[in-house]
């Protein structure tokens, strides 16, 4: 079984958060083993998903 390939990680994404906020964020994903990148990730390749457009028109 081939492995999918990944694409290549070449870009960042600087967000000004609340510290609080962070804080949270970070400890969230510390208890559900998960890296903040990740879910930072996870959320924008949905977000994208569900607001896809249609790019023939």
């Amino acid at each position: 079984m081939a492995k999918k390939e990944k694409a290549k990680k070449d870009s960042q994404l600087l967000v000004r958060i609340n510290s609080d906020q962070r804080d949270a964020f970070l400890e969230a994903c510390d208890e559900l083993d998960t890296s903040a990148a990740r879910e930072i990730r996870r959320f924008i390749k949905q977000f994208l998903k569900d607001h896809e457009t249609n790019k023939s028109s």
